[in-house]
Parts: C-alpha cells; sequence; structure tokens
C-alpha cells in the first residue's frame, strides 16, 4: 500500500489541454517547478516512455511513465532504493470551461517509510507552489 506524502489542488479558468500541453513538455518543467535544474524525456510523452530530472538538491533521477489517458491523467514513477516515488497528475472538466487539477506524491515498497522521512518536508513545503505556479504560466499563455 502506498504512503501518501503530499497532495495538491487547483483550479483555472484555462482549457484542460493546456495544462496537458505543459506537462507534455518535458524540458519545460523548470519553467514552472523550481525545484527542477533540468528534465528530459527520451522519446514520446507516451506510456512506458522514460526519462530523466534533476533536481536542485539530488542526484539525477531516471523516471517512467507508468500510466497516460492522454488529455485526462498521467503518472511517472522514480525508483528509489527499497521504494516507488510516484507522482500522479490529474485534470478534471470544470462545467464553466476550466478545470480542476490534482497532484499526488506517494511512496510504495519496504523502505517507503524511511523514504518519507527524508522526503516528506521537501514535497509538502513546494508541491502546493509549483502547482500555483504551473497554473499561472498556463493562465499567461492563454
Amino acid at each position: 500500500m502506498d504512503i501518501t506524502i503530499v497532495s495538491a489542488h487547483a483550479t483555472s479558468v484555462a482549457a484542460p489541454a493546456s495544462f496537458f500541453d505543459r506537462w507534455a513538455d518535458v524540458a519545460t518543467w523548470p519553467e514552472w517547478d523550481s525545484d527542477i535544474a533540468w528534465a528530459r524525456l527520451d522519446g514520446p510523452f507516451a506510456e512506458g516512455s522514460t526519462g530523466v530530472i534533476k533536481p536542485l538538491k539530488g542526484p539525477r533521477t531516471k523516471f517512467v511513465i507508468e500510466r497516460l489517458d492522454l488529455g485526462r491523467s498521467f503518472v511517472d514513477v522514480s525508483r528509489l532504493p527499497g521504494a516507488r516515488l510516484t507522482f500522479s497528475h490529474l485534470i478534471t472538466d470544470e462545467t464553466d470551461g476550466g478545470c480542476a487539477i490534482d497532484v499526488v506524491i506517494s511512496l510504495g515498497g519496504p523502505l517507503a517509510p524511511i523514504w518519507k522521512l527524508l522526503l516528506a518536508r521537501g514535497f509538502t513545503a513546494t508541491t502546493q507552489i509549483t502547482l500555483d505556479r504551473l497554473v499561472e504560466v498556463v493562465e499567461a499563455a492563454r
């Protein structure tokens, strides 16, 4: 069973596709996520594609797009010794034409409780800020 580290929620007047376009352009993640030095996707934004992310504080980390429902949700996973770090992203249409955006970061695996002790503070401090920044960037580009 996975342990949730943090979840974040935001709403926007922008179309859901605008957010998905930003997420799919992995190289631009540092434009709205100040914790990322750079990010690279080794192929198309598709289920099973792999990439590498370099956090400002920490080593390069490989990730895989584990699940993808184009335009609606995606899940990327990084493997840590004894654990899986999972980032779940979901966009929900709102009746006014805008959308709701949710991000959940969780850990699974036998060493997940230890990794939570190491990672939770940083993710808890920045995840909502990062999502709010993404909303700002997407809405400014409308």
